[in-house]
């Protein structure tokens, strides 16, 4: 690809190690020619986050708990104050108790229910209404989802059920932010190898089986992910709004 992203700023939320999708996803950003910033939870995860974005040449990395509406309109201050206006912002955010993902899901406790909507799904409509504003003249929101939205996937549990609830969230986003210019879509990544991934209970024995049973009979690689991001941000994708685009090597199209 040749600058698909030339001149353009992008907001990326969630790289927590070099395996997560939104580290690939910041990279091939960074590739195409985009400004990108990075955003950080806590002063746990800031040493890691910052050397992460030096590596990846980010412009500037910044403080963000999206359970925090206060940290969200500092985040947003803090862009203003600079004059940073967005042309992407990739939502790459997602959480459960592990507990949730082990045992049964009709044992799914409310906490825990209410824990991963919160952090999974409503983050996105929250970080959605706090950067609109600095996406004047249209721009692109994505989110990251998994076939356990609106599929049983053994072990997902209540992160299936987010998954829904975000992919619905999308939607309703689409349809209000469209009058703007904003576009919001999904990816629907297959499983990949990824820290939040181990920590679904057996994932080797799925990685197993989709590898056997995709259409392209291998698993999907994060650089595949990163390039349909950098399409829904760049002008290529500037028709495309309210999808979810299947980066899955085919997987979802089998049945029996």
């Amino acid at each position: 690809m040749s600058n698909l992203l030339e001149g353009k700023t992008a907001l990326v939320l969630g790289v927590a190690n070099k395996w997560s999708l939104a580290y690939s996803i910041a990279d091939a950003f960074r590739r195409e020619g985009a400004r990108v910033l990075l955003t950080y939870q806590g002063e746990r995860q800031q040493a890691t986050v910052e050397a992460l974005g030096a590596e990846l040449g980010a412009a500037r990395v910044l403080a963000c708990d999206v359970t925090q509406d206060q940290e969200l309109e500092r985040l947003v201050e803090t862009l203003r104050a600079e004059d940073d206006r967005l042309d992407a912002v990739v939502h790459s955010i997602a959480f459960a108790n592990k507990e949730d993902l082990t045992r049964p899901f009709v044992e799914t406790s409310r906490s825990g229910f209410l824990l991963a909507h919160e952090v999974s799904a409503y983050s996105l409509v929250s970080v959605a209404r706090a950067t609109a504003p600095l996406m004047a003249g249209g721009g692109s929101i994505i989110t990251l989802t998994y076939l356990g939205a609106t599929r049983v996937i053994t072990n997902y549990n209540v992160m299936g059920v987010a998954k829904a609830a975000l992919e619905s969230a999308m939607r309703y986003l689409a349809g209000e932010l469209g009058a703007t210019g904003i576009r919001v879509n999904a990816i629907s990544a297959g499983p990949i190898k990824t820290a939040s991934a181990r920590a679904i209970k057996e994932f080797s024995s799925v990685l197993d089986f989709v590898a056997q049973r995709a259409p392209l009979r291998r698993n999907t690689e994060p650089a595949e992910v990163a390039d349909a991001a950098v399409f829904l941000a760049s002008d290529l994708g500037r028709g495309v709004t309210g999808n979810i685009l299947f980066v899955d090597a085919g997987f979802q199209i089998v049945g029996l």
